[in-house]
């Protein structure tokens, strides 16, 4: 975990938590305002040539992260077919305790995530990688495998990106200092890549119709 900088947020203390939720607000507004639109276009296109394709969408994470990628399983499997005719394949490995516990003890925790890739990945598929550091070392081990190897590399990063940042093939960095922010932001970008791929599936006069 990155220590806090003469800059990061919170960078004093807080009375009162409306204080800090006022603060915190305007640190989420600025991380999303930091966001590069035609890197989430590209992603957008990426995730959703691939799952058009019948090809696989793979997430990882660590931690917080990890959350992020199971939900992505969720939201991606289940919520993109929903009204649509598509029928994405999703894996996160960051969701089965077993094998990764298992590749952790027997082998390193560095490889949990490449190990899994090296199974069942296949040229045309893509991995989406979730970390705010950007720097853990299994996840730059899974997009350097991948770029070797014909998976498409997205990244959602925050600090200052780590070598994931210059590894991947679209990075989507978000520009703040505090793990909460960034892990927000991703999470809310994983809503919207979801959200924007079934509905750009659907019937038009559904849309309106739906709850997303």
């Amino acid at each position: 975990m990155r220590s806090g900088g003469a800059n990061s947020f919170p960078d004093r203390p807080y009375e009162t938590g409306a204080a800090y939720a006022l603060a915190y607000r305007e640190q989420i507004s600025a991380a999303w305002n930091s966001l590069d639109s035609e890197a989430i276009n590209r992603a957008a296109e990426v995730l959703g040539s691939a799952i058009k394709d019948g090809k696989t969408v793979y997430s990882c994470g660590n931690g917080g992260s990890a959350a992020i990628s199971n939900h992505l399983l969720c939201d991606f499997q289940k919520g993109i077919q929903t009204d649509t005719s598509l029928k994405p394949k999703i894996v996160s490995l960051s969701s089965n305790i077993e094998i990764i516990t298992a590749i952790a003890n027997d082998i390193t925790y560095d490889d949990v995530f490449i190990y899994q890739l090296r199974t069942m990945a296949s040229a045309g598929d893509v991995l989406l990688t979730i970390s705010a550091s950007g720097d853990s070392e299994n996840i730059v081990r899974a997009i350097d495998w991948a770029r070797e190897n014909g998976v498409g590399t997205v990244a959602l990063t925050g600090f200052d990106g780590g070598r994931s940042a210059t590894d991947v093939e679209i990075n989507i960095h978000v520009a703040a200092d505090n793990y909460g922010v960034i892990e927000d932001v991703h999470q809310s970008l994983m809503h919207v890549f979801a959200q924007y791929l079934r509905q750009s599936h659907m019937d038009a006069g559904l849309v309106a119709k739906k709850l997303f």
